[in-house]
């Protein structure tokens, strides 16, 4: 028969508590392995894209693009970041970085296509998470009437 005096019950409470928090510390310590970000390029898809190809082609193969270019919508880009780290608790190291450009002609046909991968340059952060602040931006108006009032 078990004893459930105060004592015991404490002890046994202790020790569940312990071997919760000795879990709980190894399972954020597994190991996550290796995360893929962004478009996942797909080789043989990208294959199937000649120059001359309509838009509407490439994007029914390739499918939306990361991002498109700003002046004049001639460049479509796919983006894909894969990262690893071995602990829960580390940074992320980035293990891969490839940039999938489609550039396409006025008439919107494919002109060329562009790979780059981390050899092609240095790494960057796609988003760098901050929101940049207009406090110390000065307005026309604040700027005449600052000069108005220096003279």
């Amino acid at each position: 028969m078990i004893d459930f005096t105060r004592k015991n019950a404490s002890s046994l409470l202790r020790t569940a508590a312990l071997a919760l928090l000795v879990g709980g510390s190894l399972a954020a310590c597994t190991t996550p392995g290796p995360q893929t970000q962004g478009y996942v390029i797909d080789e043989q898809a990208v294959a199937e894209i000649k120059p001359g190809m309509d838009a509407k082609k490439v994007l029914a193969i390739l499918g939306t693009p990361s991002t498109v270019s700003t002046v004049g919508n001639q460049s479509w880009y796919y983006i894909s970041q894969s990262t690893n780290r071995k602990y829960m608790f580390q940074k992320p190291e980035i293990t891969d970085q490839r940039v999938l450009a489609v550039i396409f002609t006025k008439s919107l046909k494919v002109e060329s296509l562009a790979n780059y991968g981390m050899k092609d340059g240095e790494v960057f952060d796609f988003n760098k998470n901050a929101t940049p602040t207009g406090g110390t931006d000065l307005s026309i108006v604040r700027q005449m009437l600052r000069m108005v009032g220096s003279t």
